[in-house]
């Protein structure tokens, strides 16, 4: 196990996939019967999506699964390395493309809406998303499967980095912003409809903001939708459809 003193000694040590650390390790007679990398992964995602990314720590983790909190540091070396083990299980459920010979329009929403869900899913991973290297194996996976989609769409390679950043970038502040959304609505033991309508008749009520309100009503009134999901839906299908449209006129140009 590596020490603190050890980790500010290699700062290269970005990474909990770049450890050296043995596969395995024989158990000592005081460690628990039955624990491994793999549980204790699966019990910091289910905790995540339960308490989130604020309450988590390692005396937390170890109540849940009943050990000593020094025991996850047989299999771990510091929090954040499980952090990284929890965010790159979660990445499995982000599946490529099940047909690699459809139009790349259809491969590109397909990657796009999952990995919008998984950012709705588990709120936490959007954070550590930007914190980490993201280079474990399920998140090379996906990161293989856009780049390959977007190779698909015949632009130039000095512009398929952009397009890949417009487009998934795109994503990550939406599904983000999303998955705020219902994490706040359900806190506050509303729906989303009942959270949007108290939000608006707070803004509505307040003089200052209503020039404001004026002024985008014809908007809102315009974006169609009788629930926020509708809403919602229409807007990120759409921002699909301009980035898609974008590429294809600039590979055309």
């Amino acid at each position: 196990m590596a020490s603190a003193a050890d980790r500010v000694k290699s700062p290269a040590r970005t990474s909990v996939w770049l450890e050296q650390r043995p596969p395995s390790r024989t158990r000592r007679a005081d460690q628990p019967a039955g624990l491994d990398r793999e549980k204790i992964t699966a019990a910091t995602v289910r905790l995540l999506d339960a308490e989130g990314l604020a309450k988590f720590s390692m005396r937390r983790l170890a109540a849940e699964l009943d050990v000593t909190a020094m025991s996850l540091y047989w299999y771990v070396d510091t929090k954040d390395d499980l952090l990284e083990l929890a965010l790159d299980s979660v990445y499995r459920e982000i599946t490529p493309p099940r047909e690699e010979d459809a139009h790349w329009h259809d491969r590109l929403r397909e990657l796009a809406t999952t990995y919008r869900e998984l950012l709705v899913r588990h709120v936490w991973v959007s954070p550590l998303a930007g914190h980490f290297l993201n280079i474990g194996p399920h998140s090379m996976l996906f990161s293989y499967a856009v780049q390959d989609v977007i190779r698909a769409t015949g632009l130039p390679l000095r512009r398929q980095t952009g397009a890949l950043s417009a487009v998934f970038q795109f994503v990550y502040g939406f599904g983000t912003i999303e998955g705020h959304f219902v994490q706040r609505s359900a806190e506050a033991g509303l729906s989303q409809d009942e959270f949007f309508q108290q939000a608006m008749g707070t803004i509505r009520s307040q003089p200052q903001f209503s020039r404001m309100v004026e002024s985008s009503q014809d908007l809102m009134d315009a974006r169609g939708g009788d629930t926020v999901e509708e809403m919602r839906e229409r807007d990120f299908d759409f921002a699909l459809d301009l980035l898609i449209a974008g590429i294809e006129a600039m590979r055309d140009r």
